[in-house]
Parts: C-alpha cells; sequence; structure tokens
C-alpha cells in the first residue's frame, strides 16, 4: 500500500548532518496557528482575496522597519518585493537580468542548490576567486576583465556573504565595500543571498551588501530559517525599477501578491512582536546546538573547524589524504551523514572538505554524530596508510 509523505525520508539509525532543515523545537507551531487566525479576524475576506502585487503594506512596512534595526540601511516600500521564498526570488532575478548562455560568477563555495537554479536558465556558472575569508574582490575584477575580453556577458554575481550556506562565514567589512565598488565598475548586479541574517549567534550580522549598494546589489532573503520553509514566504530588497520590473511581469498580473493571506500572518507576528521574541528564542536553541557540535568534534574525532558566529552549519575540512566523497559511505555505515563539499562549487577545486549541519538535531543526537563521524574517520585513516 502506498503511503503518502508530506516531508523528507527519514533513514531510521541515521543521523543526518546534511540536512539544512530547522529543528522541530524551534518551529513555532501554536504561535503561527495564532497569527493566522488574528490575521482572519483583523483583516477578514481581505486576507483571502488578491493581494497587492508587490506584497501587503502591513508586512512590507513592518519588515521594512525590522532591516532598519537588523541592517545597515531600511529599505523603503518601493525597493521590496515580496516572494515565496528565496529560491524563487533567484529564479525571478535571473529570468529578468540573465539570459541563455550568460556567465554568472558564484562565491566558491556557495549554496549547492542554488547552483541547480541557476543552471536551470541555461548559464555558464564560474566560480568566483576566493579564500578562507571569502570572495576576493582584486582577484575577482581582474576575472571580470578576462571574461568581458573573451566576449563573455556576465550579469549576476551571486553569494552569500552573511554566515554563509555552507562555510557559517561572514565576508569581512573591507571586501564587502570592495566588492560593491567591483559591481559598479564592472556593471555586474550582485544578488546577495541573506537568508540567515536573523540567526547570528555573537552579536549582529554584518550590513548586507545591499546597505552598502543599493543600486548594484539585488538582496534575496526568507522566513524559512525563522519561522518555517512551509510559509514559502520571503522577499527581495532591490533598486525601484527592478521591483516595478518584476511587477509588470504575467505572473504577477495574472496572480496579484505571492502568499498573500500567509503574508498578512506574518506581518501580525512582526508587529505584535512576537516575531522578535520568537527570534531571539530559537538563536539560543541553534547556539546550543552548534556549541554541542563544535565541542563534541574537537574532543571525539580531533576535528577543528572554524566556529561560525551565526547560520546552521560547519565546515571542516578532514585529514590530508581523505576524500569527503570517500568518507561518506563509511560514515553512513557507523550511523552518520554529510555533504560532501564538491557539492558547493561550479567546478570543485577538490574533495577535502564536509558540511555538517547542527540545525535539526538536539545537542545529544549532535554529541552522538560527532562520536559516530569520529569511528569513520579513524577507520579510514587508518586504510589509506
Amino acid at each position: 500500500m502506498h503511503v503518502p509523505t508530506i516531508q523528507y525520508t527519514d533513514r531510521p539509525g541515521l543521523i543526518d548532518l546534511g540536512w539544512g532543515h530547522p529543528a522541530p523545537a524551534a518551529l513555532p507551531v501554536d504561535l503561527w496557528r495564532d497569527c493566522h487566525a488574528e490575521a482572519l479576524r483583523t483583516f477578514s475576506w481581505q486576507a483571502l482575496t488578491y493581494g497587492y502585487a508587490a506584497g501587503p503594506a502591513p508586512l512590507v512596512e513592518w519588515w521594512c522597519e525590522r532591516l532598519g534595526h537588523t541592517d545597515g540601511r531600511a529599505p523603503t516600500p518601493p525597493e521590496v518585493f515580496v516572494t515565496a521564498g528565496a529560491s524563487q526570488a533567484l529564479d525571478l532575478v535571473a529570468a529578468l537580468l540573465a539570459r541563455p548562455g550568460d556567465t554568472v560568477l558564484v562565491g566558491s563555495p556557495t549554496y549547492h542548490l542554488a547552483l541547480r537554479i541557476l543552471a536551470d536558465h541555461g548559464l555558464d556558472l564560474v566560480d568566483a576567486p576566493g579564500d578562507d575569508a571569502g570572495t576576493d574582490p582584486v582577484a575577482t575584477r581582474e576575472l571580470l576583465h578576462r571574461l568581458a575580453d573573451e566576449g563573455r556577458r556576465v550579469p549576476l554575481l551571486y553569494l552569500v556573504p552573511t554566515f554563509a550556506n555552507p562555510t557559517g562565514t561572514s565576508l569581512p567589512a573591507d571586501r564587502r565595500r570592495a566588492l560593491v565598488e567591483v559591481a559598479h565598475g564592472c556593471g555586474v548586479t550582485i544578488v546577495e543571498d541573506d537568508t540567515y541574517r536573523e540567526l547570528g549567534y555573537d552579536g549582529l550580522a554584518p550590513p548586507s551588501l545591499w546597505s552598502l549598494g543599493p543600486d548594484a546589489v539585488v538582496r534575496v532573503g526568507s522566513f524559512a530559517k525563522t519561522v518555517g520553509p512551509g510559509l514559502r514566504l520571503g522577499w527581495l530588497t532591490a533598486r525601484p525599477e527592478l521591483v516595478r520590473a518584476l511587477l509588470a511581469r504575467g505572473f504577477v498580473h495574472s496572480g496579484g501578491g505571492l502568499n498573500h493571506t500567509t503574508a498578512l500572518a506574518m506581518a501580525v507576528m512582526g508587529t505584535s512582536g512576537r516575531y522578535a521574541a520568537h527570534v531571539d528564542r530559537i538563536r539560543a536553541v541553534y547556539r546550543r546546538q552548534r556549541d554541542s557540535l563544535v565541542t563534541a568534534l574537537r574532543q571525539a574525532a580531533a576535528v577543528d573547524c572554524a566556529v561560525p558566529h551565526g547560520g546552521w552549519f560547519l565546515w571542516p575540512r578532514l585529514p590530508a589524504g581523505l576524500s569527503a566523497t570517500g568518507l561518506l559511505a563509511r560514515a553512513e555505515a557507523h550511523g552518520v551523514s554529510f555533504l560532501p563539499g564538491r557539492l558547493f562549487y561550479a567546478r570543485p577545486p577538490a574533495d577535502d572538505r564536509v558540511r555538517l549541519s547542527f540545525s535539526m538535531y538536539e545537542p545529544e543526537p549532535l554529541a552522538e554524530a560527532a562520536r559516530r563521524l569520529a569511528r569513520a574517520l579513524a577507520g579510514s585513516v587508518g586504510a589509506s596508510r
């Protein structure tokens, strides 16, 4: 008999650190039910009919105010477009600004599923040069000049500069400013994936690239990591003429605002102060989970990695001579899984990194995952000698 599923397929006995999913305890089920009901009481039939194309004013105005506190600059309503998540926002921007055959630079490494979204548009993806601190502005400018000399059109540079997926790191302030200058000078639009801005554990997130250069950057974000991915609710900030171009697209003209009912429930959650309180709570949840996995890795596996100041991920390097792809089967035999680092590049330079997500599990399962990974590493090191 077929049993329909409603989410991913769990593998019994396996602690899977490959999933970038929220902790079940961090999902505000009761709070969301209350906000949804309050939105229906407040807005009545208006919550269930077509919405304003750019997004309902209660959400947009509150979110502009919120970004004024969490970022270096508050957007104005004409600079905001409400989307069905950050992935859809990226898809929309690629469709608007790029055309098949164009070259697009991407962070090296970067969010692996964004690579698929961009590739779906027939784009040639090239890793932007960088190091452990992130994308290198000087080398990126030189690459853009070489590509231009080859006659290649490069409309976009996609980056996750804040609490990045997969590295957990944030681009330094000097590189942020320099990359905005590169975008201005080379006529490239930076697409900044700012999905993890709210999930900082050791202070505020740095100012976005968009806040430093709003005419050269389109910033995309989502409520998936703070409230729940099932909402399929996100946003972008961009120069007003680009927002107007999105509003002119046929699917918006046909259907009005995206996820209008959900957007109004989010507006209730935000304007009531309940969103801010919820984010404070889940920051503490994820901070504990981060610390648990980092501590256990150092103790059990003798694996050291940079401690991320935000986001959901660790990005350790494997001992010399080990391949992440080769380690994966042995790790799963020991009851733990991860994503090999090579997935996070347009053209992988090596296979010596793994992405470990601490977002979905409580501290004790995370510690056990580290112990299982240690056993797999010990066996792999022994086998390689």
